[in-house]
């Protein structure tokens, strides 16, 4: 989830070895199924929230948004620890080993702010499920530029819900962590719809452009 989940910590146009992809990223995109999938653009995702989930989002967050960059850092952290195959995405620092070294890295603390930043302006839609939508099939759209794969959008929610916890304490229920997840889940499916998007977009390009007078001539005659 960057990017904003990527940003600028992505290497755009740059493809990422299948060997160290995210894991079932080609399953998923060769078997493109579910809401995430249909239609052209946003509105196809039903929101899932209702107005005391809303709330109760809404309220989480105003306690959490004076700790947003020590999240965010913490977020990554163990979004790495737990797949480590995820860092590669990110060019600015996929070769610092050394966890402790990377807690400090300028561009991670970057990186982190513009996820907590999305997620901020994903509470402030709750009432605006057009604007939340389109925020995030927008996200996908750029994720498929920065070559961040699909599979790994969830992992930010469940690091994200993971993090916050023992922050909120006694204030984290039952009730407010299902009301995170449904969010993360009806963000993720838009995002990975914008991606698709944009996957099937840059294809329909790359076809026409082989199909000009003279660009696919040579392949013709072979």
């Amino acid at each position: 989830m960057g990017c904003a989940l990527s940003g600028s910590g992505i290497a755009p146009g740059k493809t990422i070895p299948e060997s160290k992809r995210c894991p079932s990223v080609e399953s998923q995109a060769a078997s493109k199924t579910g809401p995430e999938h249909g239609g052209d653009g946003p509105g196809a995702v039903p929101f899932p929230l209702v107005d005391a989930q809303k709330e109760r989002i809404q309220e989480s967050w105003r306690i959490l948004h004076d700790n947003i960059a020590r999240v965010g850092i913490i977020v990554f952290i163990r979004l790495f620890e737990t797949h480590p195959e995820c860092k590669d995405v990110f060019f600015l620092f996929r070769d610092i080993e050394d966890l402790q070294q990377l807690k400090m890295n300028k561009e991670l603390r970057a990186h982190g702010l513009r996820v907590m930043s999305f997620i901020e302006k994903s509470v402030a839609r709750l009432d605006q499920e057009d604007k939340l939508e389109q925020l995030a099939f927008e996200l996908g759209r750029s994720h498929y530029r920065y070559n961040a794969p699909p599979k790994y959008y969830e992992y930010v929610g469940i690091q994200f819900i993971s993090t916050v916890q023992p922050i909120l304490k006694e204030r984290w229920t039952p009730e407010v962590e299902e009301a995170w997840q449904s969010l993360f889940k009806y963000l993720t499916a838009a995002m990975k719809r914008g991606y698709y998007k944009e996957e099937e977009k840059s294809g329909s390009i790359q076809s026409l452009a082989l199909r000009k007078p003279g660009t696919g001539s040579i392949l013709n005659r072979i």
